[in-house]
């Protein structure tokens, strides 16, 4: 089991957080029919009723935004993955298919407004994780995405260093970092055991 603690800054500029984390063995799937249908109603609904501009003002994701501001960072450069979620669809595009994992993930990310992140539990190194503050030229290493910039932003770490923000979808969270390869691909299949973060901002610090 891990030891989940906060850093001294988070404490200092986000005291109301607030947050869950849940581990569970499970069989992942390459695609599920029933959930792609639950997202392409999911997708109707939030094209009917949102903007690009509106989603912002949604409490939880309010709420991120927030914080973000009070770590450093803009919000509006560096998304909250549940919000840049949402304005992917409302751009007309539609969500990557990773696998059914991932996409269950991207699906409560979008229905709820928190930042979800999804891990391998195989991979975090040691058994203590901290949620702190990026900071500058912090090694931080995405999928797909190169070396990025996390200074300023909401970052797990464990005894190796960053593992995830909220800021890149959670198939960009699996650990991959400098000076470390991935023990398996972003599709794994099969029976694994994973560890899923829920940052959640308590929307009353306004």
């Amino acid at each position: 089991m891990y030891h989940i603690t906060l850093s001294k800054e988070i404490k200092q500029n986000c005291p109301e957080f607030r947050g869950a984390a849940v581990f569970a063995e499970v069989t992942n799937t390459p695609y599920c029919e029933g959930l792609w249908q639950e997202i392409a109603t999911f997708t109707q609904e939030l094209r009917a009723r949102e903007t690009t501009d509106s989603i912002k003002y949604q409490p939880v994701i309010a709420a991120t935004r927030e914080a973000y501001k009070r770590c450093g960072k803009d919000p509006s450069r560096y998304r909250p993955s549940a919000e840049a979620l949402r304005r992917r669809l409302l751009r007309g595009l539609e969500l990557y298919q990773i696998d059914t994992l991932v996409d269950l993930i991207n699906l409560v990310s979008l229905r709820t407004g928190h930042s979800i992140g999804g891990f391998d539990a195989d991979e975090i190194q040691g058994t203590d994780l901290e949620l702190g503050i990026g900071r500058a030229e912090e090694l931080f290493e995405g999928i797909g995405r190169g070396m990025l910039n996390i200074e300023g932003l909401p970052v797990y770490r464990d005894r190796i260093g960053g593992i995830g923000t909220p800021t890149y979808p959670c198939h960009c969270q699996r650990l991959q970092r400098a000076g470390r390869s991935e023990r398996s691909s972003r599709n794994d299949i099969g029976t694994v055991g994973e560890i899923c973060f829920l940052y959640q901002w308590d929307y009353t610090i306004f």
